[in-house]
């Protein structure tokens, strides 16, 4: 498992990053980083909690629960120790920011209300026919 972070005091880091954000690389603390056999046992743990945090996470997307917060909770306890989770916490980061400045973009802002009017009032059109037509019976009720 290479992670980038094997030698102590070494971290890798991507040389088109922000200067604000954080080197890539080990969050372990510096004792167990200093220990190889140490290391490598505390990347496995860091790799089973997020890898059930995870699956945890997976199961929610069809059942009840927050699944896709949950699984980018296991992301960010991956992302603790290994280099491939940190960038893809900080791609989807970068996604997330980027999709919310054009969901506040005005125009942007004023197309959405716009199309989600019209779909109100073609729903409430359908509606009032089926109303007027059938009455308030179910659909599986009308005897035709």
């Amino acid at each position: 498992m290479n992670t980038g972070s094997d030698e102590s005091g070494k971290v890798a880091v991507v040389d088109d990053e922000a200067e604000n954000e954080r080197a890539l690389g080990s969050r372990a603390p510096e004792f167990v980083r200093s220990r190889r056999a140490l290391h490598v046992s505390w990347q496995v743990g860091v790799f089973v909690v997020g890898l059930a945090v995870v699956v945890a996470g997976v199961i929610m997307l069809p059942l009840p629960g927050p699944g896709w917060l949950v699984i980018f909770g296991g992301m960010a306890i991956w992302a603790t120790e290994f280099v491939w989770a940190q960038l893809v916490l900080r791609w989807t980061k970068r996604k997330v920011t980027e999709a919310t400045q054009r969901a506040l973009d005005p125009r942007v802002r004023r197309r959405n209300i716009i199309l989600t009017t019209i779909g109100l009032v073609v729903v409430a059109v359908l509606v009032t026919v089926y109303v007027w037509k059938f009455g308030f019976e179910m659909p599986w009720n009308i005897a035709e």
